[in-house]
């Protein structure tokens, strides 16, 4: 039996997963709506968005050790998690639990001195955590029900980013659809660049061993459901621009080439869709995220009265046409 060395400051440093708080970006949309739709007091106190991103990441680094802990054994079946230092060295539980409630008990402490709004979506934050990683629940090993409670933390951090600007409102339900539906799709294209790459080299039966819930799924179905995802978002998106903010209706089709993009990275060998946050080094997603940003911030302070037409609902008769 092989005797692993103990694990030390810098492993469990590893566990916390720093370099995952670049998903935190997906917060600083909810602050840009947030002041653009919410109360007519919202507004931005540094000090107080510097504590929202603070405790983001330490809740998320939370999340992140138990998921490490407890997926050690599974995650030994994986090509590249298989270095992780839960699986390659010895973790003391003990250490990991007491790492966990400092990292969760700082992040509720934290939302405590914002707002009742922030400390609940805290909470949910560690909850959904939680019901994710550890059994009996633990949907992650559940297929479908994987993808949609992973998605959660999506609106969770979009609600976090309005709540930081405007303490009195929440975001539209269109909006919140359409951050989980996205999620959705970058989990399922994430499942789907996993399937294949582990499949491949390693075997189906590595890929069920890494993760039980892909002994229910099969690339058509991780396909279809990509599709299922990318549609529902398109179908929100779509309703919340129409009564929100007509103009950005412009941006749609660049909303559509960033799926577009994003799923053919997906469908590459050794994608980087596999790690999200790889993800900064695909030049041509970087581009057309910064354009997008570009055109909606445009969209923002010039008012195009003739999209109205397409919130009107319109029949051509055929006189018009004989």
């Amino acid at each position: 039996m092989e005797i692993k060395a103990k694990a030390g400051f810098r492993d469990y440093l590893a566990m916390m997963r720093p370099d995952y708080w670049i998903k935190h970006i997906f917060i600083i949309p909810g602050i840009v709506f947030g002041l653009l739709l919410g109360a007519s007091d919202a507004h931005i106190v540094p000090i107080e968005i510097a504590l929202g991103f603070i405790l983001a990441a330490l809740l998320s680094s939370a999340n992140y050790v138990i998921n490490e802990w407890l997926d050690a054994h599974f995650d030994a079946h994986h090509p590249s998690k298989s270095q992780r230092p839960a699986v390659i060295k010895q973790v003391s539980p003990a250490i990991v639990i007491a790492l966990y409630f400092v990292l969760a008990g700082s992040g509720i402490l934290l939302a405590t001195f914002l707002s009742t709004g922030v400390t609940i979506v805290a909470l949910v934050f560690l909850l959904s955590g939680l019901t994710y990683n550890i059994a009996p629940i633990r949907t992650k090993d559940k297929a479908y029900l994987d993808v949609a409670m992973e998605a959660i933390n999506n609106p969770i951090r979009l609600t976090l980013g309005w709540l930081l600007v405007d303490h009195s409102t929440l975001p539209p339900a269109s909006l919140v659809f359409v951050y989980w539906a996205a999620g959705g799709f970058l989990m399922s294209v994430k499942r789907l660049a996993e399937y294949r790459s582990i499949s491949s080299s390693s075997g189906i039966n590595a890929l069920h061993l890494y993760r039980a819930s892909f002994r229910h799924y099969s690339e058509n179905a991780l396909l279809i459901q990509s599709f299922l995802y990318a549609q529902l978002s398109s179908f929100f998106l779509a309703v919340f621009l129409i009564k929100y903010r007509i103009e950005y209706l412009l941006s749609l089709p660049l909303f559509a080439l960033l799926f577009a993009v994003y799923f053919w990275i997906g469908l590459q060998p050794h994608s980087s869709a596999q790690a999200p946050e790889r993800l900064m080094s695909e030049k041509t997603l970087v581009a057309i995220v910064i354009a997008l940003i570009l055109l909606l911030a445009l969209l923002t302070w010039f008012n195009i009265p003739a999209l109205a037409v397409f919130s009107k609902p319109f029949i051509l008769h055929t006189t018009l046409i004989n």
